[in-house]
């Protein structure tokens, strides 16, 4: 982790993203009303949606803590996809109402130009929100957390979704009144899209999709040159909830001893855990085979064991 408290803001990150939605919700569907804004006021119902998507996220995150156990032997992890999941979903149903209703304005004809104290409101709101969203998705990278970071992409739809009443509004109080629905529903278009995008990436999660490529070069450049490796058969990754989980197959001396073969694997696993970070599950498989003198990583077993013995007494 880039800073010593992110493992202390991930516990604070989502009651400050549930205050924050809760005042944001209360206020600007207060202030739409009296300014007479429809966009506003649909934006305040954007707001009160991300009330539901944080209580959602943060009883995701008290799951995935749980330790392994009997039913879950894998762990619990899973549980952030799903929450990914609801809070697309959310956004997306949130986003389709509000696109229904802006059409109907549009077709409605005559709309009356909202008070110019909206423009305020909607300033507020982007300025907390895209605070909100930079926070939020600092936390949720530094602890690889899907559930936070769809939260934070929840807040920077918000902000988007200000931004357009912003816009709206503006032109609306000065002269163009059906401005204010137009803006409402560019902003309910750009949300589903936003939404669907979480829904789609909780899915990968849920299927054990592989990480980034960059990940898989570097578990294989710390396998293949971990002490006793002679080549690296297979790697494989998979990402539950904050952790990422690892099994790869290397190649041995097939003339080293059973205790020696186990040290090679148990260094590898602690090598892979302290320079990866979010591993936390590594299983090494072991796989025989014959040294060739000069080629690739084979050495004689005398100094395999020389090495092992070191590598064991620095531990």
């Amino acid at each position: 982790m880039k800073y010593e408290d992110c493992g202390k803001c991930r516990d604070e990150v989502l009651w400050y993203a549930l205050s924050l939605n809760i005042g944001l919700s209360v206020f600007k569907g207060g202030l739409g009303v009296i300014a007479g804004s429809a966009a506003m006021v649909a934006d305040a119902f954007h707001s009160a949606a991300d009330v539901v998507a944080s209580v959602v996220t943060m009883l995701s995150l008290k799951i995935s803590s749980k330790p392994a156990d009997a039913e879950h032997p894998y762990g619990h992890g899973h549980i952030q996809f799903i929450s990914s999941a609801i809070v697309g979903l959310i956004l997306v149903g949130g986003a389709m109402l509000l696109l229904v209703g802006s059409i109907k304005n549009l077709m409605g004809g005559e709309v009356d130009p909202p008070a110019k104290i909206a423009l305020v409101g909607a300033l507020i709101s982007v300025f907390l929100n895209e605070l909100m969203f930079r926070y939020q998705h600092c936390v949720g990278v530094e602890n690889n957390s899907p559930a936070i970071i769809a939260n934070a992409w929840d807040n920077r739809s918000d902000a988007f979704s200000s931004a357009a009443v912003l816009v709206g509004i503006a032109f609306a109080a000065f002269g163009f009144p059906l401005a204010d629905p137009l803006a409402a529903v560019g902003v309910s278009i750009l949300v589903i899209k936003l939404g669907m995008e979480l829904v789609i990436e909780a899915i990968d999660g849920l299927m054990d999709s592989s990480p980034e490529i960059t990940d898989l070069k570097q578990l294989y450049a710390l396998a293949r040159e971990a002490p006793g490796v002679m080549g690296v058969s297979y790697i494989r990754a998979r990402r539950v909830g904050e952790d990422l989980h690892v099994d790869v197959e290397v190649f041995i001396d097939d003339s080293l001893k059973v205790y020696e073969g186990h040290m090679i694997a148990e260094l590898l696993k602690d090598k892979i855990l302290a320079a990866v970070e979010h591993a936390s599950d590594v299983k090494v498989y072991l796989a025989l085979q014959k040294a060739e003198k000069g080629k690739g990583n084979a050495k004689p077993a005398a100094g395999w064991r020389r090495i092992l013995k070191a590598a064991d007494a620095a531990s």
